[in-house]
């Protein structure tokens, strides 16, 4: 059929060419250059819109030909899917139900829990599927194979067959002009002249005629098919939408549920202490020994230090800052001014320690805490 199809591709190329030939030998000068030729400037508007619209439509019904035959994929390798989990669904069902484990009843009820799961997820799986198939892969099928886009063709075709005749019978008409001009006084050439000029302006108003009727048949279709066309795609998308949500909201319920507490896990850096951890453990040191075992002390900055990278702090003299943890490679973890964070002690004392005792004798038990925490937390 193909090669059938491009032969008589080259055959009408041939004739066109050949009907260009004669109109020249003729001195029609070309379509549009008398009053007799078939092609004027609306006839002409007509027939290049026709065929706009005929290239459009074919690439809408291939379209959405395309997208039928993706979401008739997708529905049967979408209902292999669901077959497969409503199986595992049972099969785990099955186990949970009959529960023959000795040692306890922890993977039966995980066993049951996840065949409720997934037998609803399953479920919500095959609402997508038929919801794509009614309302993406059915509707979109009817308007391809649907009349109205064939009718729209078959009126297209029709004109231009017309069309094509009226060039044909131009072509005559320039044939009998020739033989009145060559043999002038001829009653019957003229009678054949008339006769093909009469059959012309025939050919001429039916087709223009049939190309109204033509382009509006072909634009109404057009209209349609892109109308339609967007409405399936976004009713797609919606499905597929309201289904990941559903299932995403299952699976939350689920977790929320039935998952067993878990201790929070903090990764942060831990709190700084209180007053009483501070003063308890360090009111009575008066040294500077610093190891990898030593908990929380308050210090005071001696000197300012300037941060070289994310992690490090900066410090200005007469800062107060937590120390959480001196290592043996020289840096030490602490907290100032509400951030966390490490200096490096390789080039000396950055800090002292503060005497909680020494600054009871100042202060009192409300008005020490608030310098300490004014200083720890300054924005």
């Amino acid at each position: 059929m193909e090669a059938i199809r491009k032969q008589a591709s080259k055959l009408r190329e041939q004739v066109a060419r050949q009907q260009q030939a004669v109109l020249k030998q003729f001195g029609a000068g070309g379509y549009g250059g008398s009053d007799n030729m078939v092609t004027d400037e609306a006839e002409l508007q007509q027939h290049q819109k026709l065929e706009k619209l005929y290239i459009s439509t074919r690439a809408a019904k291939h379209y959405q030909r395309d997208i039928v035959r993706g979401v008739e994929g997708y529905i049967v390798n979408g209902s292999k899917q669901v077959e497969i989990g409503t199986k595992l669904s049972e099969d785990s069902r099955k186990y949970g139900a009959e529960n023959t484990c000795t040692s306890g009843s922890t993977l039966s009820r995980a066993a049951l829990n996840y065949a409720r799961a997934r037998a609803q997820m399953e479920k919500e799986r095959g609402n997508l599927l038929k919801a794509l198939g009614t309302q993406v892969a059915e509707p979109l099928r009817a308007m391809v194979m649907g009349a109205p886009l064939e009718d729209a063709r078959h009126l297209a075709q029709r004109y231009d067959r017309m069309r094509q005749d009226a060039e044909a019978q131009a072509i005559e008409v320039s044939k009998r002009q020739a033989k009145v001009r060559e043999t002038p006084g001829n009653a019957e050439n003229a009678m054949k002249l008339e006769a093909a000029e009469t059959k012309l302006q025939d050919l001429k108003a039916n087709m223009a005629i049939l190309g109204k009727e033509a382009a509006a048949a072909m634009t109404a279709v057009e209209a349609q098919q892109q109308r339609l066309t967007l409405q399936r795609l976004i009713a797609m998308v919606e499905s597929e939408r309201a289904y990941h949500q559903r299932v995403l909201q299952m699976i939350s319920e689920r977790q929320r549920i039935e998952a067993p507490p878990t201790p929070s896990v903090d990764n942060s850096m831990p709190p700084p202490p209180s007053y009483e951890e501070v003063n308890g453990v360090y009111a009575s040191q008066d040294h500077n020994g610093i190891t990898d075992s030593m908990g929380y002390f308050l210090g005071e900055v001696l000197f300012p230090y300037h941060a070289e990278s994310e992690v490090e702090l900066n410090l200005l003299v007469g800062d107060y800052i937590v120390i959480r943890k001196v290592t043996n490679n020289g840096w030490a973890e602490g907290e100032c001014k509400g951030k966390s964070g490490k200096l490096n002690l390789f080039n000396g004392k950055r800090f002292k320690k503060v005497l909680l005792s020494c600054y009871m004798k100042k202060h009192t038990h409300i008005e020490l805490e608030k310098i300490i925490w004014s200083q720890i937390f300054r924005p």
